[in-house]
This record gives C-alpha cells, sequence and structure tokens, in this order.
C-alpha cells in the first residue's frame, strides 16, 4: 500500500504571526499601542490593497485617535500592533486571499495576517444578533469576542470541514469536479463535519454521498485555516477501490475519474488553476488542472504525487 505523510506544511498553516492574546483584554495597552499601529483594511470580498509585491498598510491613528470599536487585533509583528477593519470603498490594485497566496511573496507572518483577518471580520459581519436573545451584540476584547444586551459573550466561530485525498493503494488517484467548476478542474472531495459525528466517519460519509465509494484505511495528515468563509480544513487520505462504480448522489460533484501518478505529476508541473489558459485546455492538451498552492488539497496531491509506490 502507497502510505504518504505531507512533504510540507499547507501554505496557510505556516503563520507565524504573534497573535498577542495577553492584549485583547489590555484596554491601556491598547490605546498606547494604537498611536504606532499599522491598519489593514479589507473589503467585504476579502480584498485588501496592493502596491508591487506588498500588502498595504495604513497608520491606524490616521483613521482614529483610539482603537475603533469596529476595528479587530490581529497581532504585533516587531512591536507594532496589527489590527484590520472592514472597508468596501478600497480602490488601487486589490487582491484577495487566494491571489496573494499565489502571485506574491508573502512571507508566512503576513500570509496569517490575511487569514486572521478574513477569518475575523467574517465572523463579525454574521454575529452581529445575540444566538440567546436576538439582541444586538457589540464587539469586546479588541474583536475577539461580541457580546448581548445580557452580557453573554460570543467566540469567533469555526466550521470544520474534512478534505481527503482517495487513491488505491497503488498509483492511482480519484478527484471529483464540482458543478461549477470549469472542465478539466479537479480537486479532493471535501465535507463539512456533522453535529455528533467523529472526523474519521464524517470522511467515509462524505466520500459515500459525493462519489458513492466506501473508503477505508483512514488516515488524517494535517489541517489548514480556511478562511472562506470561517472554516478549519482537516486533511485525510484514504483508500478506494477503482473498479467500484462512481454514483453521484448529492448532485455536487458533476464527475469523477481516476487519475495515474504520472497524470498527476505532469498536472503539477504544469501550474494551477488559472496560470494555464483555457485555449490549452480548451485545445485537449491539458486533461487535468488541479487547486493552487493557497490550499491544502494542492498540499495533499503534491505530497501523494511525490510518494514512491
Amino acid at each position: 500500500m502507497s502510505l504518504f505523510e505531507l512533504n510540507d506544511l499547507p501554505l496557510l498553516s505556516r503563520s507565524a504571526l504573534d497573535r498577542a492574546e495577553t492584549l485583547r483584554s489590555d484596554e491601556q495597552a491598547l490605546k498606547q499601542g494604537w498611536s504606532g499601529a499599522k491598519l489593514l483594511r479589507m473589503t467585504r470580498r476579502g480584498q485588501v490593497r496592493v502596491e508591487g509585491e506588498r500588502i498595504v498598510f495604513e497608520s491606524a491613528v490616521q483613521y482614529s485617535a483610539e482603537p475603533a470599536p469596529e476595528a479587530v487585533l490581529l497581532g504585533v509583528i516587531e512591536d507594532e500592533h496589527i489590527w484590520a477593519i472592514r472597508d468596501n470603498d478600497l480602490d488601487g490594485e486589490l487582491m484577495d486571499l487566494r491571489v496573494v497566496g499565489a502571485a506574491l511573496q508573502v512571507d508566512d507572518v503576513h500570509l496569517g495576517v490575511l487569514s486572521t483577518a478574513l477569518a475575523l471580520l467574517n465572523w463579525h459581519d454574521r454575529a452581529r444578533y445575540s444566538a440567546v436573545d436576538g439582541s444586538l451584540t457589540t464587539p469586546s476584547n479588541a474583536g475577539w469576542s461580541r457580546i448581548d444586551a445580557a452580557g453573554h459573550e460570543e467566540f469567533p466561530r469555526i466550521d470544520p470541514a474534512v478534505i481527503c485525498l482517495i487513491h488505491d493503494g497503488a498509483d492511482r488517484v480519484l478527484l471529483g469536479r464540482q458543478q461549477n467548476w470549469p472542465e478539466k478542474m479537479f480537486s479532493l472531495f471535501a465535507g463539512f463535519v456533522e453535529a455528533g459525528e467523529s472526523l474519521e466517519r464524517c470522511v467515509a460519509r462524505e466520500i459515500g454521498e459525493e462519489v458513492g465509494v466506501e473508503v477505508r484505511d483512514i488516515r488524517y495528515l494535517g489541517s489548514q485555516p480556511w478562511p472562506l468563509p470561517r472554516s478549519l480544513m482537516l486533511g485525510f487520505a484514504a483508500v478506494a477501490d477503482p473498479e467500484a462504480p462512481l454514483v453521484f448522489s448529492d448532485g455536487e460533484i458533476a464527475e469523477a475519474h481516476w487519475f495515474t501518478r504520472d497524470e498527476v505529476r505532469q498536472a503539477l508541473a504544469s501550474g494551477a488553476w488559472g496560470s494555464v489558459t483555457g485555449e490549452t485546455a480548451a485545445a485537449g492538451q491539458q486533461r487535468l488542472l488541479l487547486p493552487g498552492s493557497i490550499s491544502i488539497a494542492r498540499t495533499i496531491v503534491e505530497s501523494w504525487a511525490a510518494a514512491e509506490v
């Protein structure tokens, strides 16, 4: 059987950001640090302004004299407090997390800044009313919680999801294309963990629902934050019979195929989604397009492709 481990940390799991948890409740320290703090503006689509190869930060004190209630503290970089705020009126060159991770030479610290900002601001957008009594909530703890009218404190939600590479124990892997993806774009199978469900059971259920095959030898590989809008992706590998019929019962998967290791290696060498022209794909020169480097799916596929049979 072909066993493999991740050959590298997923891109978004490498964050070296100092999250400065003790600062969040220290109002005096937050006020003192605000004068020299940097502020990241992010649109509702998760876009930030970039100049050349760098993400643009602004002086926080130019926005307000003291920490803004709607801003969230992301952490500390070289003794400077780093905050983020929602701003849908950004202009200039804008990029989101997917593009920044693929197009810019952004270090692990700033990738952590982007992913944390996106996750927190997305949560705030959806947590303006209390789940307990429906009252309006207000930000607290430097943006790391919200409090309702009765004093109940709510914290950012994370939705766990599994993502699994299915292989035959030798040199073939099963990849699928979702209904809304362009032709020839394939990836791993994924789904959200349900209440009362273990991760391994979720893997087996999701694979059964999406392509109708039974899997065995389910193995955990690693995890990655995926703030689109607020998931944590938990990576697995499992074995299935390539002769088993594929059944697309839940309507999410448009097609799935078994690809050889050589085909996957060729696709990896060709780049990622968006880096191969539509003309090339349409001409039939590229049978398979794979996810970009920002996704744990890419890391898992690369690790499987590099493994020796």
